[in-house]
C-alpha cells in the first residue's frame, strides 16, 4: 500500500489519497481541505503508514520507519497537489527530498510528463506552496532540478522574535538566544525562507558542528526540540510556526558541511530545504558564490544551483534523485 523511498538518506512513504481512504482514513476529496482538517486524519494516517510494523522496529533506529509521508496525487494530470505529513502529524510546507521523491513516484506511475511539472503542496499555514520540476542528470545521476524561487532572508522572512543583531565577517547576523545557551559556539544564525522556514548558525570550523547522536541526547534533544518545534510540541520561540535548524561550516570553494534538525522530526540525514537554505546563508556571508554549491550532509552531498543579478539571490534550484527501496 505504501511505498518508500530513499532521498540522500531521507525516506518517505508515498501513497495517494485512494488507498488511504481504502484504509478507513477519512480524507476529504480535495488536498486544500485535507490540509484544512488534517488534525483530524493525520496521526492516524502517519501510524497506518509510517510506524514499524510489530516486532520489526530494528535496534537504535527511529521511531518511524520514514521521515513523513506523501500523499497525493490528487489528479492524473500537472498541476499535481500533494500533502507532506511530518511524524507528529503536523503538515510541512515544501520538503526538496520529499518533493524529489514524489517526482520519482510520479516517474514511476507514467504520469511525469517529458517537460516536468509544477508540484503544489498544500499546508495548514496559508496558501499552496508551487515548486517547478524537470528532469535531469548531473554527474551522469538521473533525477531533477526543482525550482524553489527566490529566497527570503532575516527575522522577517521567517516572523522570527526576540533575536537581536550581530555581526559576523562583516555581515549582519541574527543572535538566537536559546541557541547560543545550548551552545556558546552558536552565535551567528542567517533566518532564510525557501519556502519554509529556516535558521542556519554559522560556525568557523567543521569540526563544531553537532552529530545526530548528540541532538538525540539530553539536553540538547529537550532544548532543540523547544527551539524547532511550534506549541504545544515545542515553544514556538523564536518562530511560533516553528523552525528548521541547520549548522554550516565552510568546507573548501563552494563546498559547506552541515548538519540539520527539522522542526516535526528532528535530526535527519539530509534535508533539501536545508541544504538549499545553508546555500543560500553561505552566499549571503561572502563564503560561496553564486552558481552551483555542493551541501554535504551525513546523507550525502546536495547540489545547489544559486542565481544572482546585480548582487541580488533570484533563484535558487535543487538537484536530487530518489530510489524506490524494497
Amino acid at each position: 500500500m505504501t511505498q518508500f523511498y530513499d532521498a540522500r538518506g531521507n525516506i518517505y512513504g508515498v501513497i495517494s489519497p485512494e488507498a488511504l481512504r481504502e484504509a478507513g482514513i477519512d480524507l476529504p476529496l480535495g488536498a486544500a481541505q485535507c490540509a484544512a482538517s488534517r488534525q483530524a486524519w493525520s496521526r492516524a494516517a502517519i501510524a497506518l503508514c509510517c510506524d514499524w510494523p510489530e516486532g520489526q522496529r530494528p535496534a537504535g533506529s527511529k521511531s518511524h520507519r520514514s521521515d513523513g509521508l506523501l500523499i497525493g496525487p490528487f489528479q492524473s494530470a500537472p498541476p499535481f497537489d500533494v500533502l507532506i505529513v511530518n511524524t507528529d502529524g503536523t503538515l510541512a510546507e515544501r520538503s526538496g527530498n520529499g518533493l524529489t521523491i514524489f517526482s520519482q513516484s510520479l516517474l514511476a506511475q507514467g504520469l511525469m510528463p517529458a517537460q516536468g511539472a509544477s508540484l503544489r503542496v498544500h499546508h495548514d499555514k496559508g496558501g499552496a506552496v508551487e515548486t517547478s520540476v524537470k528532469t535531469a542528470e548531473v554527474g551522469g545521476v538521473k533525477g531533477f532540478w526543482l525550482d524553489l524561487g527566490q529566497p527570503g532572508f532575516g527575522p522577517s522572512a521567517v516572523a522570527a522574535r526576540n533575536v537581536e543583531g550581530r555581526e559576523f565577517n562583516g555581515h549582519e547576523l541574527s543572535h538566537v538566544k536559546p541557541l547560543a545557551q545550548l551552545d556558546p559556539a552558536w552565535q551567528h544564525s542567517q533566518f532564510v525562507r525557501i519556502g519554509n522556514p529556516h535558521c542556519v548558525t554559522l560556525l568557523t570550523n567543521v569540526a563544531e558542528l553537532p552529530g545526530n547522536s548528540q541532538m538525540r541526547q539530553s539536553p540538547w534533544a529537550e532544548g532543540l526540540t523547544r527551539i524547532a518545534y511550534a506549541m504545544p510540541t515545542g515553544a514556538g520561540q523564536p518562530c511560533s510556526e516553528g523552525i528548521n535548524l541547520q549548522w554550516a561550516a565552510l568546507e573548501s570553494a563552494q563546498r559547506i558541511v552541515a548538519r540539520v534538525f527539522e522542526r516535526g522530526e528532528g535530526p535527519t540525514a539530509s534535508s533539501g530545504t536545508s541544504a538549499s537554505a545553508v546555500a543560500c546563508a553561505a552566499w549571503r556571508v561572502g563564503w560561496v558564490t553564486a552558481g552551483q554549491v555542493q551541501v554535504i550532509m551525513p546523507g550525502g552531498t546536495a547540489p545547489v544551483l544559486l542565481e544572482e543579478t546585480d548582487g541580488e539571490l533570484v533563484r535558487v534550484r535543487l538537484f536530487g534523485a530518489a530510489r524506490l527501496m524494497g
